[in-house]
């Protein structure tokens, strides 16, 4: 894995650069629009952490409507986490069906044990339907979550991860804006300790995986 590692200040003074993705459409049948601008160390697949992030505290709602307590559901449990939504044109398939094909490399048994979370940043058209739908087109065992714009806004800072209200752009293009990491958390501690970014690839997950799903560093 190509790695960096940070000490937590660099990690904080960083956060404000991480990459974002700016995606879009109608929903009209138009093409989408997407922008992406990358920090400097997007060539790099992952950050290690020498301070982990805190897993959220967030309580929000899943694809069949029942609420989903991200802490107790995912709690012992090697867990990938990742803030995006179901009308992105890019990054966010990309990165969903990356790690839906790099899971199944694993052996059965550890393909049971991990979480992959997916959190919507685009509440208002992601009910717990449309990300059902959606998910079930990637891998119908990956966790899609819902809920109220603020609360998510909220978990997703814990992690440094910038995500900003759905709204139009000057072409009346609709543009949701969102920070691309994948945070890893250890299933020994429960912290956040590998950051992926958005140019991490099929094969960095794939080698990673098997000593995520153990609690190692990779």
């Amino acid at each position: 894995m190509r790695k960096k590692t940070y000490a937590v200040a660099a990690l904080f003074a960083a956060a404000a650069a991480l990459t974002l993705s700016a995606c879009g459409s109608d929903g009209a049948g138009d093409e989408p629009v997407a922008a992406v601008s990358a920090d400097a160390g997007a060539t790099k697949a992952a950050t290690v952490l020498d301070n982990p992030f805190e897993k959220p505290d967030l309580v929000l709602t899943d694809t069949t409507g029942k609420k989903y307590d991200l802490r107790a559901e995912t709690k012992g449990r090697p867990t990938l986490i990742y803030f995006g939504y179901t009308h992105c044109p890019d990054v966010c398939p990309l990165t969903m069906n990356n790690l839906a094909v790099a899971k199944k490399q694993l052996p059965k048994a550890e393909q049971d044990k991990l979480r992959v979370v997916f959190v919507t940043t685009d509440p208002a058209r992601d009910t717990p339907a449309a990300l059902g739908t959606w998910l079930k087109g990637i891998d119908p065992d990956f966790i899609g979550l819902t809920g109220d714009f603020a609360t998510i806004q909220a978990g997703a800072r814990r992690l440094g991860i910038t995500i900003e209200p759905t709204s139009k752009d000057k072409n009346g293009k609709t543009v949701s804006v969102h920070g691309t990491q994948v945070i890893a958390f250890s299933p020994k501690t429960d912290a956040g300790y590998v950051l992926y970014g958005e140019g991490a690839t099929v094969d960095d997950y794939t080698k990673d995986l098997p000593e995520i799903a153990e609690g190692k560093t990779p």
